[in-house]
């Protein structure tokens, strides 16, 4: 099984990462950015839709 990723953009900050889906919390739950530390629900941080919609099936899985 291949591990999936998502990309992640601060919308404060700017800075752009990647995580692994199951090292990050819910999507409604708070997240912060570990370069500038803005606290945000973590869907805020979500580079695309297709990234938001693999982190809700990691969250439903």
């Amino acid at each position: 099984m291949n591990e999936a990723f998502v990309q992640l953009r601060c919308p404060a900050c700017e800075k752009d990462w990647e995580a692994a889906p199951t090292d990050l919390p819910a999507t409604d739950a708070a997240f912060s950015c570990p370069d500038c530390g803005d606290q945000r629900r973590t869907a805020e941080f979500m580079r695309t839709e297709r990234d938001l919609e693999i982190l809700e099936q990691f969250e439903t899985a």
